[in-house]
């Protein structure tokens, strides 16, 4: 654990916060992206199996329960309880041209060829592009509501610190993981465009609008 990995763990915590406020205190999950949150799930639930065969520490399993029961506390908030108000017309990104690309790399770039390593690889992959439906969404609608704006800055930032984590780990350990960091900048170069975007209008007060 390190100052980097910590601020990352509670600005992936904080966007989670946002985005489940967000729609219970509205009632609706306007602007959401279903399929983005879609695949935040299949990412944590392949990524997280390994709860059931090892424990490092409390603190890492009280992590990996969070996430997985947001993101599907999240799922049943958009397509059950406030189903009415999820926006099917604009959120239409093919998620099979990420799911299908990132199981078959996971299968042929690895550090080993056994099940929970390769589900940990693929959600590695999956989770660097698994913002694109949302990015797509709203660059389709043209604007962000400033607490969606917030959400995806609080994500984008999580990733952006586990870079800095490795950079970290790299020179204080000797350590790093060359999969992780790939697919860590992969990831923070999407949001680029919109972080540019959040620190020139929604800091200062105006709408987020992207180019359709």
């Amino acid at each position: 654990m390190n100052i980097f990995r910590l601020l990352g763990d509670l600005s992936h915590v904080l966007a989670i916060l946002i985005l489940l406020l967000k729609i219970w205190k509205t009632r609706s999950c306007a602007g959401i992206s279903g399929r983005s949150q879609l695949l935040f799930a299949i990412v944590y639930t392949a990524r997280y199996l390994d709860l059931f065969t090892s424990f490092v520490s409390p603190y890492n399993s009280i992590m990996k329960i969070l996430f997985i029961a947001a993101s599907y506390g999240t799922i049943y908030l958009m397509f059950m309880k406030f189903k009415a108000t999820y926006d099917h017309n604009h959120d239409t990104f093919r998620i099979e041209f990420l799911v299908l690309p990132c199981i078959v790399l996971a299968l042929a770039v690895n550090h080993e060829f056994s099940p929970l390593e390769i589900l940990w690889t693929f959600s590695i992959y999956l989770e660097s592009v698994a913002i694109l439906p949302q990015l797509f969404m709203v660059s389709k609608t043209g604007e962000a509501e400033s607490i969606t704006s917030h959400y995806l800055f609080a994500l984008g930032s999580y990733r952006a610190l586990y870079l800095l984590n490795w950079v970290y780990r790299y020179y204080a350990e000797n350590h790093y993981d060359w999969i992780a960091i790939v697919a860590g900048i992969v990831q923070t170069v999407l949001y680029c465009d919109f972080f540019y975007l959040y620190i020139t209008k929604v800091l200062k007060g105006k709408k987020l609008q992207l180019p359709a």
